[in-house]
Protein backbone atom coordinates (compact mmCIF):
# COMPACT_ATOMS: atom_id res chain seq x y z
CA UNK A 1 0.00 0.00 0.00
CA UNK A 2 2.84 2.35 0.88
CA UNK A 3 4.63 1.52 -2.37
CA UNK A 4 1.47 2.32 -4.35
CA UNK A 5 1.15 5.65 -2.56
CA UNK A 6 4.77 6.55 -3.32
CA UNK A 7 4.29 5.54 -6.95
CA UNK A 8 1.23 7.74 -7.22
CA UNK A 9 3.07 10.64 -5.64
CA UNK A 10 5.96 10.29 -8.09
CA UNK A 11 3.52 10.19 -10.99
CA UNK A 12 1.70 13.25 -9.72
CA UNK A 13 4.99 15.12 -9.33
CA UNK A 14 6.00 14.21 -12.89
CA UNK A 15 2.64 15.39 -14.22
CA UNK A 16 2.83 18.63 -12.24
CA UNK A 17 6.32 19.34 -13.57
CA UNK A 18 5.21 18.72 -17.15
CA UNK A 19 2.17 20.98 -16.79
CA UNK A 20 4.22 23.78 -15.27
CA UNK A 21 6.26 24.13 -18.46
CA UNK A 22 9.56 23.80 -16.59
CA UNK A 23 10.43 20.39 -18.02
CA UNK A 24 9.64 21.48 -21.57
CA UNK A 25 11.72 24.65 -21.16
CA UNK A 26 14.65 22.65 -19.76
CA UNK A 27 14.65 20.12 -22.58
CA UNK A 28 14.27 22.79 -25.25
CA UNK A 29 16.93 24.94 -23.59
CA UNK A 30 19.71 22.38 -23.43
CA UNK A 31 18.96 21.02 -26.90
CA UNK A 32 18.79 24.48 -28.46
CA UNK A 33 21.92 25.66 -26.65
CA UNK A 34 23.89 22.64 -27.83
CA UNK A 35 22.76 22.69 -31.47
CA UNK A 36 22.91 26.48 -31.83
CA UNK A 37 26.39 26.97 -30.42
CA UNK A 38 28.12 23.99 -31.99
CA UNK A 39 26.67 25.05 -35.35
CA UNK A 40 27.75 28.66 -34.86
CA UNK A 41 31.23 27.72 -33.67
CA UNK A 42 31.88 25.27 -36.50
CA UNK A 43 30.51 27.74 -39.04
CA UNK A 44 32.96 30.41 -37.87
CA UNK A 45 35.80 27.87 -37.66
CA UNK A 46 34.98 26.61 -41.16
CA UNK A 47 35.41 30.15 -42.47
CA UNK A 48 39.06 30.04 -41.37
CA UNK A 49 38.75 32.38 -38.40
CA UNK A 50 41.55 32.57 -35.85
CA UNK A 51 40.99 30.60 -32.60
CA UNK A 52 40.65 33.83 -30.62
CA UNK A 53 37.82 34.96 -32.86
CA UNK A 54 36.11 31.54 -32.66
CA UNK A 55 36.17 31.73 -28.86
CA UNK A 56 34.82 35.29 -28.91
CA UNK A 57 32.09 34.40 -31.39
CA UNK A 58 31.14 31.26 -29.45
CA UNK A 59 30.95 33.14 -26.18
CA UNK A 60 28.93 35.95 -27.76
CA UNK A 61 26.52 33.37 -29.16
CA UNK A 62 26.34 31.79 -25.71
CA UNK A 63 25.39 35.07 -24.00
CA UNK A 64 22.95 36.21 -26.68
CA UNK A 65 21.28 32.81 -26.86
CA UNK A 66 20.82 32.27 -23.14
CA UNK A 67 19.15 35.62 -22.60
CA UNK A 68 17.07 35.30 -25.76
CA UNK A 69 15.79 31.88 -24.68
CA UNK A 70 15.02 32.97 -21.13
CA UNK A 71 13.20 36.14 -22.20
CA UNK A 72 11.32 34.28 -24.93
CA UNK A 73 10.24 31.58 -22.48
CA UNK A 74 9.15 34.19 -19.92
CA UNK A 75 7.03 36.08 -22.46
CA UNK A 76 5.55 32.88 -23.85
CA UNK A 77 4.59 31.47 -20.46
CA UNK A 78 3.38 34.84 -19.17
CA UNK A 79 1.07 35.16 -22.17
CA UNK A 80 -0.21 31.62 -21.70
CA UNK A 81 -0.93 32.11 -17.99
CA UNK A 82 -2.65 35.44 -18.57
CA UNK A 83 -4.79 33.99 -21.37
CA UNK A 84 -5.88 30.99 -19.30
CA UNK A 85 -6.51 33.22 -16.28
CA UNK A 86 -8.75 35.52 -18.34
CA UNK A 87 -10.76 32.52 -19.56
CA UNK A 88 -11.19 31.26 -16.00
CA UNK A 89 -12.20 34.73 -14.76
CA UNK A 90 -14.85 34.99 -17.47
CA UNK A 91 -16.27 31.53 -16.77
CA UNK A 92 -16.23 32.16 -13.00
CA UNK A 93 -18.19 35.40 -13.54
CA UNK A 94 -20.71 33.60 -15.73
CA UNK A 95 -21.25 30.88 -13.15
CA UNK A 96 -21.69 33.54 -10.47
CA UNK A 97 -24.30 35.37 -12.57
CA UNK A 98 -26.24 32.18 -13.19
CA UNK A 99 -26.01 30.09 -10.01
CA UNK A 100 -28.95 27.95 -11.09
CA UNK A 101 -26.91 26.65 -14.00
CA UNK A 102 -24.06 25.45 -11.77
CA UNK A 103 -25.89 22.35 -10.53
CA UNK A 104 -27.03 21.51 -14.06
CA UNK A 105 -23.52 21.85 -15.47
CA UNK A 106 -21.98 19.74 -12.73
CA UNK A 107 -24.64 17.06 -13.12
CA UNK A 108 -24.00 16.86 -16.86
CA UNK A 109 -20.26 16.62 -16.30
CA UNK A 110 -20.61 13.75 -13.85
CA UNK A 111 -23.05 11.89 -16.07
CA UNK A 112 -20.69 12.22 -19.03
CA UNK A 113 -18.07 10.52 -16.87
CA UNK A 114 -20.42 7.56 -16.41
CA UNK A 115 -22.01 8.44 -13.07
CA UNK A 116 -25.67 7.44 -12.74
CA UNK A 117 -28.22 10.30 -12.82
CA UNK A 118 -29.23 9.97 -9.16
CA UNK A 119 -25.66 9.84 -7.89
CA UNK A 120 -24.64 12.67 -10.23
CA UNK A 121 -27.47 14.83 -8.90
CA UNK A 122 -26.49 14.30 -5.25
CA UNK A 123 -22.78 14.78 -5.93
CA UNK A 124 -23.46 17.98 -7.89
CA UNK A 125 -25.42 19.39 -4.96
CA UNK A 126 -22.49 18.67 -2.64
CA UNK A 127 -19.89 20.14 -5.00
CA UNK A 128 -21.96 23.25 -5.73
CA UNK A 129 -21.86 24.23 -2.06
CA UNK A 130 -18.20 25.17 -2.50
CA UNK A 131 -17.82 27.71 -5.37
CA UNK A 132 -14.07 27.10 -5.69
CA UNK A 133 -14.53 23.36 -5.92
CA UNK A 134 -17.38 23.76 -8.39
CA UNK A 135 -15.25 26.02 -10.57
CA UNK A 136 -12.35 23.59 -10.41
CA UNK A 137 -14.50 20.65 -11.56
CA UNK A 138 -16.09 22.77 -14.30
CA UNK A 139 -12.74 24.11 -15.56
CA UNK A 140 -11.09 20.69 -15.69
CA UNK A 141 -13.97 18.88 -17.38
CA UNK A 142 -15.55 21.54 -19.60
CA UNK A 143 -12.57 23.74 -20.44
CA UNK A 144 -9.70 21.27 -20.10
CA UNK A 145 -7.88 23.70 -17.77
CA UNK A 146 -6.45 22.90 -14.36
CA UNK A 147 -6.81 26.15 -12.36
CA UNK A 148 -4.03 25.06 -10.00
CA UNK A 149 -1.49 24.36 -12.77
CA UNK A 150 -1.52 27.18 -15.30
CA UNK A 151 2.28 27.08 -15.65
CA UNK A 152 5.28 28.51 -13.84
CA UNK A 153 6.52 31.68 -15.55
CA UNK A 154 9.75 32.16 -13.59
CA UNK A 155 10.33 28.43 -13.35
CA UNK A 156 10.22 28.06 -17.12
CA UNK A 157 12.42 31.12 -17.73
CA UNK A 158 14.97 30.05 -15.12
CA UNK A 159 15.03 26.48 -16.38
CA UNK A 160 15.56 27.67 -19.94
CA UNK A 161 18.38 30.00 -18.84
CA UNK A 162 20.28 27.32 -16.91
CA UNK A 163 19.83 24.50 -19.39
CA UNK A 164 20.65 26.59 -22.46
CA UNK A 165 23.86 27.62 -20.67
CA UNK A 166 24.80 23.98 -20.07
CA UNK A 167 24.12 23.04 -23.68
CA UNK A 168 25.89 26.04 -25.19
CA UNK A 169 29.08 25.75 -23.13
CA UNK A 170 29.83 22.16 -24.20
CA UNK A 171 31.03 22.86 -27.78
CA UNK A 172 32.98 25.92 -26.60
CA UNK A 173 35.12 24.08 -24.04
CA UNK A 174 37.69 22.55 -26.47
CA UNK A 175 38.54 25.98 -27.89
CA UNK A 176 40.02 27.03 -24.54
CA UNK A 177 42.54 24.18 -24.70
CA UNK A 178 43.30 23.71 -28.41
CA UNK A 179 42.60 25.22 -31.82
CA UNK A 180 42.13 24.46 -35.50
CA UNK A 181 40.84 21.11 -36.67
CA UNK A 182 41.63 19.51 -33.32
CA UNK A 183 39.33 21.89 -31.48
CA UNK A 184 36.65 21.58 -34.18
CA UNK A 185 36.64 17.78 -33.99
CA UNK A 186 36.66 17.82 -30.19
CA UNK A 187 33.80 20.34 -30.18
CA UNK A 188 31.76 18.18 -32.53
CA UNK A 189 32.61 15.00 -30.61
CA UNK A 190 31.58 16.41 -27.23
CA UNK A 191 28.42 17.83 -28.73
CA UNK A 192 27.59 14.49 -30.35
CA UNK A 193 27.96 12.67 -27.02
CA UNK A 194 25.80 15.28 -25.32
CA UNK A 195 23.16 14.97 -28.06
CA UNK A 196 23.08 11.20 -27.61
CA UNK A 197 22.67 11.65 -23.86
CA UNK A 198 19.86 14.20 -24.26
CA UNK A 199 18.06 12.00 -26.77
CA UNK A 200 18.41 8.89 -24.61
CA UNK A 201 17.09 10.75 -21.55
CA UNK A 202 14.10 12.01 -23.53
CA UNK A 203 13.41 8.51 -24.77
CA UNK A 204 13.55 7.10 -21.25
CA UNK A 205 10.95 9.61 -20.09
CA UNK A 206 8.56 9.14 -23.01
CA UNK A 207 8.13 5.98 -25.07
CA UNK A 208 11.17 4.12 -23.71
CA UNK A 209 12.92 3.97 -27.11
CA UNK A 210 16.29 5.29 -25.99
CA UNK A 211 18.31 4.41 -29.10
CA UNK A 212 15.84 5.89 -31.58
CA UNK A 213 15.50 9.09 -29.59
CA UNK A 214 19.28 9.38 -29.13
CA UNK A 215 20.02 8.87 -32.83
CA UNK A 216 17.32 11.36 -33.80
CA UNK A 217 18.89 14.00 -31.58
CA UNK A 218 22.32 13.22 -33.00
CA UNK A 219 21.04 13.46 -36.58
CA UNK A 220 19.57 16.91 -35.94
CA UNK A 221 22.85 18.15 -34.47
CA UNK A 222 24.99 16.76 -37.31
CA UNK A 223 22.66 18.21 -39.94
CA UNK A 224 22.73 21.69 -38.39
CA UNK A 225 26.47 21.68 -37.66
CA UNK A 226 27.30 20.29 -41.09
CA UNK A 227 25.20 22.94 -42.83
CA UNK A 228 26.79 25.88 -41.00
CA UNK A 229 30.29 24.45 -41.37
CA UNK A 230 29.67 24.13 -45.09
CA UNK A 231 28.51 27.73 -45.27
CA UNK A 232 31.65 28.81 -43.40
CA UNK A 233 33.89 26.95 -45.85
CA UNK A 234 31.94 28.35 -48.81
CA UNK A 235 32.41 31.93 -47.64
CA UNK A 236 35.95 31.35 -46.44
CA UNK A 237 37.47 34.47 -44.93
CA UNK A 238 40.35 34.78 -42.46
CA UNK A 239 39.69 36.84 -39.35
CA UNK A 240 42.77 37.60 -37.24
Amino acid sequence: MKAATNLKSAHDLKLETANSGTARAALLGISDGLVTNVSFILGVAGAGAAPEFVRLAGFASFIAGVFSMAVGEYISMKGQVELLSSILDYERAELTKHPDNVHSELTDILQQDGVTPGTAHNAAVEIARDPDKAMSVYARSKLGINPDELGSVWGSAGSSFVMFSLGAIIPLIPWFFSNGSTASLASLGLSALAALGIGAYLGSKTDGRLLRSALRQLAVLILAAGATYGVGVLFHTNVF
